[in-house]
């Protein structure tokens, strides 16, 4: 079967930084569905994974690739909930070969029917970050679903990328927290109004006076995306007490002390963790992933693709990667057909 994968760790620039290859077509077992991988999307896992690891000698090429939807193909001798022709959507786990391949192997635990009202491109885009921001929302800030009123406001750092999109519409369409985005440029403030932010302020200006002049000068729930190292430093004064500060990125260092005056808790979210280290409430993303796509066919979410490239090979890849790599995406990129 048809693959993108590679063996070193390389720049986009070099030429086998991401190589078209040919693999074997991997057999269901256990719990494991097979799927006819029909879109992808690129997330900044994938690019962070590229750089950070690598093929041992002699063993084969690394395929990326953490979102997939598709149609089920074959199913191992314990699947029980779903079955051949079935599609699907779902982000697969970190531990396992990745999506970008024709065929691909997951763990029915955490793959959910696809969205009836989407194509499986506008369906490829939603898995991981539905699941990242579902999580962060509900599972680590503790958030109850519901439209009572309790003055508390929600901070989205890096509003208009994958994750900051989802949580966008989830804290608007599930809960009466108050929602603001950030976002440094026009085109990116616009799309997190258009999502459902009440307000939308600067991240590359400071935030404390911004978040002064619209009336939250401190916020019980903040949730940072990316620059997390940029913007941590004004997160101990801007944070309500007892807030909880909860993040997705990699910041080299983080003084857990500064939250010590306010009583704050921090939160870090990763998606992967269920399936890597197959808890025992894994099937919660099978879960949530179905509530996401009943969400989306009831029309009280969107799907976050906003560009598409097609087929799915190397070269198409790579320019997926440097739009993640330029840190300037909005919504998700997503790639379809062999």
């Amino acid at each position: 079967m048809k693959a993108v994968g590679y063996f070193k760790s390389l720049p986009l620039s070099e030429a086998d930084s991401l190589i078209d290859i040919t693999v074997d077509t991997p057999a269901p077992t256990g719990r494991d569905l097979r799927v006819a991988v029909k879109a992808v999307s690129v997330n900044p896992v994938d690019t962070k994974v590229r750089m950070r690891a690598q093929a041992a000698p002699g063993e084969p090429a690394k395929v990326l690739g953490y979102d997939a939807a598709g149609v089920v193909e074959a199913a191992g001798p314990d699947v029980s909930l779903f079955k051949v022709g079935d599609e699907v959507f779902y982000a697969g786990s970190i531990a396992r070969p990745g999506t970008n391949s024709e065929f691909h192997l997951v763990d029915e635990r955490i793959v959910g029917f696809k969205p009836k009202s989407l194509s499986f491109v506008q369906a490829a885009a939603l898995p991981l970050t539905g699941i990242t921001a579902w999580e962060m929302l509900f599972d680590r800030f503790g958030v109850a679903p519901g439209k009572t009123p309790d003055g508390r406001a929600l901070l989205v750092i890096g509003g208009a990328g994958g994750v900051g999109s989802i949580m966008i519409q989830l804290a608007r369409k599930l809960t009466a927290l108050t929602v603001i985005a950030t976002a440094s440029r026009p085109e990116s403030a616009a799309w997190c109004k258009r999502l459902g932010a009440d307000h939308v302020i600067d991240h590359s200006k400071p935030m404390p006076e911004q978040l002064k002049a619209i009336g939250h000068p401190t916020v019980a729930l903040i949730a940072s995306m990316t620059g997390t190292e940029q913007h941590y430093p004004a997160i101990p004064e801007i944070i309500a007490p007892q807030g909880k500060f909860g993040l997705i990125d990699d910041p080299k260092m983080l003084d857990a002390m500064a939250l010590k005056r306010k009583c704050a808790s921090i939160h870090w979210e990763f998606m992967f963790a269920r399936p890597v280290y197959t808890t025992p409430d894994m099937i919660a993303q099978h879960r949530l992933l179905n509530e996401i796509s009943a969400m989306i066919d009831g029309e009280l979410l969107i799907t976050t693709a906003a560009m598409e490239l097609s087929p799915i090979n190397a070269a198409n890849l790579k320019k997926a990667h440097a739009q993640i790599e330029s840190g300037t995406t909005i919504g998700k990129v997503v790639l379809s057909g062999w």
